[in-house]
């Protein structure tokens, strides 16, 4: 299979994984902001628990392929070229401090180009380009000498691996386990278990995920090796712009085509629960937010090596020590975020206060 072949064989692999994913977000209302909002805001633990079987799926998928010889799961960049701690947690932060103000996280913003809503070009593009230029733009030079480069380790960063070295037994058979538990703790609710289209979004997600790791390890050879990877977009919305404007054949990659595919399937979505309807921004505020969001994303998103796919389902679906820390950080920048725009009049108060003792002080 030649270069060009391949390439364009892995990028319908990642176009078909995200028409998937994009489906399942409008279709099934898979959405992580939308999921914490729920929560935190409604107590309504739906969307949290699509999240968790799409998790649980994608980690009982992807160590049985594991276990039947299809992925070389301990070649995964999540596992063996970890984010440092640090990174992980600013970077984390601050995706889910964007995602609040955008209203989205960038997985969300193509779903929502998908069902016509314009405004979220703004925080596509805003991401897209900050995500690029801190992974090989200006922003990489601060960003190396704050943090540094992602080195290897002689062991691969997976909890079923630590578990297997403690406790003894097949890593993969504690990959399986952990997912099986986490099934368990997402079917628990009656609730949930009555929502067939929520359960079968979340089954949606999951199998993308898994298949994104299969095809990259079976479209891969000795002589045309590509990196074992499943889905993510962070600093893929970047690539997709750069893809756009300065095309070339072997340019086309996995990440690339599965941002089309979200948009597509997203589309395909919308138009089948008849949900599609032109949308734009309100007024500057909106742009403003979904501006600044998408800076934090982009930024944070290559910090932390991953956004709430990435770290949040990819990550976690190889059990990588990386992916509960992401979690936890997005889900307080998530929670900051919403705070600060739930109580947007106490803060305009704040500020107007401070500015106007800094003028009076000024003044004396």
């Amino acid at each position: 299979m030649g270069d060009l072949e391949s390439s364009v064989t892995i990028a319908l692999a990642g176009l078909t994984g995200g028409v998937v994913l994009g489906f399942a977000a409008r279709w099934g209302r898979f959405c992580t902001l939308g999921a914490i909002e729920d929560w935190v805001l409604g107590g309504d633990t739906t969307r949290l628990r699509i999240w968790l079987l799409a998790i649980a799926i994608a980690v009982v998928g992807t160590h049985l392929s594991a276990l039947a010889g299809l992925v070389p799961l301990l070649e995964s960049n999540y596992l063996v070229s970890p984010t440092p701690l640090l990174s992980t947690i600013l970077g984390s932060v601050l995706f889910g401090l964007g995602m609040s103000l955008a209203g989205t996280c960038g997985f969300g913003l193509l779903a929502r180009l998908g069902g016509g809503d314009l405004k979220s070009l703004f925080g596509f593009f805003s991401m897209g380009i900050f995500a690029y230029s801190t992974m090989r733009g200006l922003l990489s030079y601060p960003r190396r000498a704050l943090f540094g480069g992602r080195g290897e380790t002689e062991s691969p960063q997976s909890i079923a691996l630590w578990l297997s070295n403690n406790l003894g037994g097949n890593y993969l058979f504690w990959g399986c386990a952990i997912g099986f538990a986490l099934l368990v703790i997402a079917l628990k609710s009656t609730k949930f278990r009555q929502r067939p289209r929520a359960i079968a979004a979340g089954a949606l997600v999951g199998c993308a995920i898994v298949a994104g790791w299969l095809s990259t390890s079976l479209l891969s050879s000795d002589f045309n090796p590509l990196p074992l990877e499943s889905h993510s977009f962070s600093a893929p919305l970047g690539e997709a712009i750069v893809y756009v404007m300065a095309s070339t054949g072997a340019g086309l990659r996995f990440g690339i085509a599965a941002v089309a595919g979200v948009v597509i399937g997203a589309i395909i979505g919308s138009r089948r629960i008849n949900q599609f309807r032109w949308e734009a921004c309100d007024d500057v505020r909106e742009i403003r937010r979904q501006l600044v969001g998408g800076l934090l994303m982009g930024f944070g998103g290559v910090l932390a090596f991953g956004c709430t796919v990435g770290q949040g389902l990819s990550a976690a679906s190889v059990l990588a020590f990386s992916a509960p820390v992401a979690l936890l950080g997005v889900f307080a920048g998530a929670w900051i975020g919403l705070q600060w725009l739930v109580n947007d009049h106490l803060w305009e108060t704040v500020v107007e206060r401070w500015g106007g003792l800094f003028r009076r002080s000024k003044k004396d």
